[in-house]
């Protein structure tokens, strides 16, 4: 395998892993404040990457050329939409079913990310077909060695790089992450020392799907292309990353979606040559297998035993 090659599944690999790390940290995000499982969280996801797609004709319509102004234009609508529907699944559908049993929010959750995927298959203008997302950054190579490096893609890892580091600080570093970690470990004495439980959880909601909302912008930048059905796999992914590295941490949702994607890409390389007739497509079979065995050895997570914050 050259050299050039190798550099493409390493960039896809780590592209692959930032997405999924960030659907993984809003999972970590919901369960930290009110210990539910949130698995609408990848058809949001989904609704934000149509949402940036819907601005980008706006624009064109309205004779906004400047690909960067338009990408500014389509991540702040998709992130204003998304985070408005988190913040309203909260209000309406978790926060009322706070002392109902698990399984009741998960089904509900279940049954929104459902609507919401045939809600943009019905009625987005040919919703049932791929949609070609549009080209907006640069796409010139740096050539280092061997190694081929897309403009693009480095722009993209550094912003979900960027996104989570401002996140990890807005947790650890200020009054609002306060108020959430003091959610996480405990709702009732938070609301003792006077802390609003539900605007806290309103805000933890909006900021995971904000985060889901980038990811989807990042996936359809990458790829290039987007469907209703995205959000299904890229839950599932999401909500995976977040068990194996530790349901409730944010570094071990990190670990988990930089591993799973990593598992992809050795199952892309390695399945066709130490298993002749399988092809790469097998990748993501291999990938759940191994998550399969590892959630078997570590039931509580990778690394969550590090930490007893659960955002």
């Amino acid at each position: 395998m050259s050299l050039e090659i190798l550099s493409q599944y390493i960039i896809n690999g780590l592209m692959l892993g930032m997405i999924y790390a960030m659907v993984a940290v809003g999972f970590t995000l919901f369960f930290g404040v009110l210990d539910i499982i949130k698995f609408s969280h990848g058809d949001v996801l989904m609704v934000g990457a149509f949402a940036a797609l819907a601005t980008y004709i706006g624009a064109q319509a309205i004779g906004i050329v400047n690909p960067w102004l338009q990408l500014l234009l389509m991540l702040i609508v998709s992130i204003a939409v998304v985070a408005a529907i988190g913040a309203l699944v909260a209000k309406y559908l978790v926060l009322p079913l706070k002392n109902a049993p698990p399984i009741n929010t998960l089904l509900v959750t279940l049954m929104l990310g459902l609507a919401l995927r045939e809600a943009v298959r019905l009625f987005y203008p040919n919703g049932s077909n791929p949609k070609p997302f549009p080209h907006l950054l640069p796409n010139s190579e740096l050539a280092i060695g061997g190694f081929s490096l897309r403009a693009d893609s480095m722009i993209l890892l550094l912003a979900g790089l960027a996104t989570i580091v401002a996140l990890r600080f807005l947790i650890t570093r200020t009054r609002l992450g306060l108020a959430i970690r003091a959610v996480a470990q405990d709702g009732e004495t938070a609301m003792v020392m006077g802390i609003h439980f539900e605007r806290v959880v309103l805000i933890t909601f909006a900021l995971g799907s904000a985060l889901a909302a980038m990811a989807g912008v990042m996936n359809g930048l990458y790829y290039n292309e987007i469907n209703f059905n995205i959000g299904l796999l890229l839950g599932v992914i999401g909500f995976s990353a977040a068990i194996l590295g530790g349901l409730g941490n944010f570094y071990g949702a990190i670990l988990g979606g930089f591993l799973f994607a990593g598992l992809q890409t050795i199952g892309a390389v390695a399945l066709p040559v130490l298993v002749p007739g399988i092809a790469s497509a097998y990748k993501d079979v291999f990938a759940f297998a191994i998550v399969i065995v590892l959630i078997g050895w570590k039931p509580t997570g990778l690394i969550a035993e590090r930490s007893s914050e659960r955002v």
